[in-house]
């Protein structure tokens, strides 16, 4: 694998994990146009501990004060609480559904393009929408608020629909606030990530090959600097600009992705 393609889709994964675009979704065009695909996805699914320690590394502190306040702070176990609820639902669905999920939907660019188009539209009509905002603190987010939101999160396992699109739009039609949205989904994304990473992990460590070690530590660190980089900055941007750029950009590679599978068919 060329090291220009490996540090493409490092900083692709990066990019676009914690953004409503599915980073899940670009990674695997880029890779069936590229001509690009390791043995059980392993090379993508071991670049996206890059982005889960960019998060950890963005969120050390609040995480720390947030785990010391826990013996004295009902408020703070109160959310530890509504973020477990909301990783629940994904993690039994994917669980279920693994094999269906790597062997049929990750193996339809088709699917992926639809589910980037479509879900661009829908992420800009609710953009539009004048919804009213009664939660603008992300630890008035309760348990019963964020199983909806996971229920949600469970759309992502289509690729093409983004984990983080999903979370925010069920958020934002509760009356969270797009910002206060976008960082749940930030905190969602870690035992989110973190158990689908091991899951993968334990699925497909039997097809891990060492000589591909430098590529894969390439990607890593390319995800890692990535997403460093967007967990700092996108929420002020989304506070200050809303929705409208990652819509359009989703219906444009969606569009892009249809019009070339129907020239390459």
């Amino acid at each position: 694998m060329p090291i220009w393609q490996v540090i493409f889709l490092g900083l692709l994964e990066g990019l676009t994990e914690f953004i409503p675009v599915s980073s899940t979704g670009h990674i695997l065009l880029a890779g069936h146009f590229l001509g690009f695909d390791s043995p059980g996805k392993t090379f993508e699914v071991l670049i996206q501990l890059g982005a889960i320690l960019a998060i950890l590394t963005v969120y050390a502190a609040k995480l720390w004060n947030m785990a010391i306040s826990l013996p004295s702070d009902p408020r703070s176990r109160r959310f530890v609480m509504a973020v477990l609820v909301a990783f629940l639902p994904a993690a039994f669905a994917g669980a279920l559904l693994h094999k269906f999920i790597k062997q049929v939907l990750f193996n339809s660019p088709m699917t992926i393009c639809v589910a980037l188009v479509v879900g661009g539209i829908i992420l800009l009509f609710v953009d539009r929408m004048r919804l009213e905002f009664k939660h603008r603190n992300v630890l008035d987010i309760t348990p019963s608020m964020a199983l909806k939101i996971g229920l949600c999160q469970c759309l992502a396992m289509i690729p093409g629909v983004s984990r983080s699109g999903s979370t925010i739009v069920g958020a934002m039609l509760m009356g969270v606030d797009k910002r206060t949205a976008a960082e749940f989904s930030f905190y969602l994304a870690m035992p989110t990530m973190v158990g689908a990473f091991a899951y993968d992990l334990y699925k497909n460590w039997q097809t891990m090959q060492p000589e591909n070690a430098v590529a894969i530590g390439i990607g890593f660190v390319t995800a890692f600097a990535a997403g460093v980089v967007v967990v700092r900055y996108v929420l002020d941007y989304i506070s200050r600009h809303g929705f409208q750029l990652f819509a359009w950009w989703r219906i444009i590679i969606g569009g892009l992705g249809i019009g070339a599978l129907a020239v390459l068919s």
